[in-house]
């Protein structure tokens, strides 16, 4: 088995070059990165091909080097699928520019994938740590609030119900086999990279996830998209506040997976009928009126008839919100 790494990168000057160390320093080595920057304006790219020159002068083996330059930005999600389309290799781990990985990360992917054959995607957990490396508190899972009933029905196969509702998946924790990608692409514009792989494999009953911790996940500032905050307060926050568009990109978005879904001729035809009955509950939620008097009786349907349950990723707090939130 072949491991290509894709690392994308915009303006990661700060962080990269402690994520290239770690790449560097795995138990098994990487045979090939793919970076792929977009339109960076410091000094990213220089600084990983620095590192590998560095570490090749020092006599140590290092992955071959492909770097891809955006001239324009792409965006996260087309600059993850140029550098996902540019790997050569069987497994395709993803990389942020600004995280750290533990040394065994590649070697415990791999053996995942050899155990499990057919697997498409597999995603770990990671610790969270703060701008100069430190321990911040916690796992990534931990943040994210994946319970046990969630992680037992990925186990068992059973993903898909999971990631219907809601993405439990980190595209810096994630490997995929080279199969999905075929399966994936295009990736829509209304989904991010990883969201899209990951419901992909779980469509098929090809995505599993591991306990162990395999990723320093950095929190900071600059982070384009970072683990949730499960606090009281952010809870409220997030029902209080407006919703704004929220609900209409909801809606496309299920839009979209039902009608790729439907096209996909290896996907479970139940799976496509719950994605189809997804995108009716979300364009139902887009459509409800502003006046949350009148928004009583459409929840109260849903809710009665189970589509929180099924497929709101905060279940009540998704009732609530519906039934409180100003537009």
């Amino acid at each position: 088995m072949t491991i290509s790494v894709a690392l994308c990168t915009h303006n990661g000057e700060r962080f990269v070059g402690r994520q290239i160390a770690s790449i560097l320093d795995q138990t098994r080595q990487a045979d090939e990165l793919v970076l792929s920057d977009d339109a960076s304006a410091d000094g990213t790219v220089a600084v990983v091909v620095d590192a590998f020159e560095q570490a090749r002068l020092a006599g140590r083996a290092v992955p071959e080097l492909i770097v891809l330059r955006n001239p324009e930005p792409l965006g996260v999600t087309a600059n993850f699928e140029a550098a996902l389309a540019a790997c050569s290799g069987d497994l395709l781990v993803l990389s942020d520019q600004d995280d750290e990985w533990e040394p065994d990360k590649l070697q415990r992917l791999e053996e995942g994938f050899a155990a499990r054959p057919g697997l498409l995607f597999l995603h770990s957990d990671a610790a969270l740590i703060d701008d100069a490396g430190t321990p911040a508190g916690g796992t990534l899972f931990g943040a994210l609030e994946v319970g046990e009933a969630e992680r037992a029905a990925v186990h068992s196969g059973a993903a898909f119900g999971v990631f219907l509702r809601r993405n439990l998946a980190t595209g810096a924790t994630s490997a995929i086999a080279r199969e999905l990608l075929a399966l994936s692409r295009p990736f829509p514009a209304e989904w991010v990279h990883d969201e899209w792989l990951a419901i992909q494999a779980a469509a098929r009953e090809r995505l599993d996830l591991t306990e162990r911790v395999l990723t320093r996940y950095r929190r900071h500032d600059a982070n384009q998209i970072g683990a949730g905050d499960p606090t009281l307060r952010h809870k409220v926050s997030r029902v209080l506040g407006t919703r704004g568009d929220r609900n209409l990109r909801l809606a496309s978005r299920s839009a979209v997976l039902r009608d790729r879904l439907a096209e996909a001729a290896d996907v479970p035809r139940g799976h496509v009928a719950a994605a189809a009955a997804k995108a009716e509950f979300e364009r139902t939620r887009a459509a409800f009126p502003a006046s949350r008097l009148r928004r009583f009786l459409p929840t109260l349907r849903l809710a009665l008839g189970g589509d929180y349950a099924r497929y709101a990723s905060r279940g009540r707090l998704d009732i609530i919100r519906d039934l409180l939130q100003p537009v």
